[in-house]
């Protein structure tokens, strides 16, 4: 059965875009990355900021191969106001390493925290609209992180705003289920 996207024409995958203030844009596109690896669908995961390897969706990689792959483009923590070369370089790395990923034509790619990237300036927003354009029709690719430009929203099939309404007072990081 074929779908019908307006957007990109007859095909079997969409654009995800996940944004907003609110916590969980990662792990939504997480979601729907254990829902493909159930199907035996192959996933690649590529994290353009992040860079820690004791989060649950790091560590779990070696249980669920061959179909879950996931790639790390950060290597220290991201001051904006500073940006380094090596956060410039390591933006780059990641997009070129997603027209790698998109030759093996998984079924999902994720490309977390991209929003964030391209907003902030470390990725051109015209050189991840092109990647969009070039996705094979079965692979559906996620977008994640805050502040989306404009020009992803418009290129999304689905966008979803996670919008932070209430947070405790003491707001601490749970392992399992934050990281």
């Amino acid at each position: 059965m074929y779908l019908f996207s307006l957007k990109r024409g007859l095909t079997l995958g969409y654009i995800y875009l996940y944004t907003g203030n609110g916590a969980g844009k990662t792990t939504s596109a997480l979601g729907l990355a254990l829902r493909a690896v159930g199907h035996k669908y192959k996933v690649v995961i590529i994290q353009f900021l992040k860079f820690k390897k004791d989060v649950g969706e790091y560590k779990i990689r070696k249980k669920l191969q061959p179909y879950y792959e996931i790639y790390q483009f950060g290597v220290s923590w991201v001051n904006f106001k500073k940006l380094r070369k090596k956060d410039f370089e390591n933006a780059e790395k990641g997009l070129e390493f997603a027209w790698k990923a998109l030759r093996k034509k998984p079924k999902l790619l994720i490309l977390d925290e991209i929003n964030l990237a391209v907003a902030k300036g470390l990725i051109d927003v015209e050189k991840v609209i092109k990647l969009l354009n070039n996705i094979p029709h079965e692979t559906t690719i996620v977008l994640t992180g805050r502040y989306a430009p404009k020009k992803l929203v418009e290129k999304a099939d689905f966008v979803n705003e996670i919008v932070e309404l209430k947070r405790p007072k003491k707001n601490v990081s749970i392992k399992g289920i934050n990281f």
